[in-house]
């Protein structure tokens, strides 16, 4: 996050505004959940409210920049050569640890299009190493995507009901219940 400057840099601040309110929103939204006030936002990127809105016309607008990050994340791991199943699992059960906030706005909004088109990206990441984990065996051959988003979705709900100091046991223990489910 950066200091305010107390002077408007007008437009070509644009982008290093923006850039500020996303990491401002990963923060805050970290440590206070979905509802957190966005004042406390713009205030943490150190930009006026109307900077903020300018970029951002709603709450979900900005967790979706945020949680881009994130899916851009889980595409590159996806695309790099011996990357499977369990890397992508891996990496999603660290971004849940790191925000719940994220899944109480895909559970809370489901069915803004927006969050179903972030949803389906993330879905087609799976299904390409969950058809590939089914080919060599390593889960079951009934196991579809829908199963595995399912069961994200199970765990990042157990994780919201725990303090951020207990997350990581919470979320060990969860996929090894979950993953009992899905192995060959």
């Amino acid at each position: 996050m950066r200091p305010a400057t107390g002077t408007n840099r007008g437009p070509s601040a644009a982008a290093g505004n923006r850039a500020a309110l996303i990491a401002a929103a990963r923060e805050v939204f970290a440590a206070a959940g979905y509802d957190a006030p966005l004042s406390a936002v713009a205030r943490a990127a150190g930009v006026g409210q109307g900077s903020l809105y300018r970029h951002f016309p709603d709450r979900t607008s900005l967790a979706l920049a945020v949680f881009e990050d994130g899916v851009a994340e889980l595409e590159a791991l996806a695309a790099e050569p011996g990357a499977t199943l369990d890397d992508l699992l891996t990496l999603i059960t660290e971004q849940t640890i790191a925000s719940t906030a994220f899944i109480e706005m895909v559970s809370a909004y489901g069915d803004d299009l927006r969050i179903i088109a972030v949803r389906d990206r993330v879905a087609k990441v799976l299904d390409g190493k969950l058809a590939e984990a089914r080919r060599v065996g390593h889960v079951r051959a009934d196991l579809a995507t829908e199963d595995l988003i399912l069961a994200v979705g199970m765990f990042a709900a157990v994780l919201t009901m725990r303090p951020a100091p207990a997350r990581r046991v919470a979320a060990a223990r969860a996929w090894a219940l979950l993953r009992k489910g899905m192995d060959a």
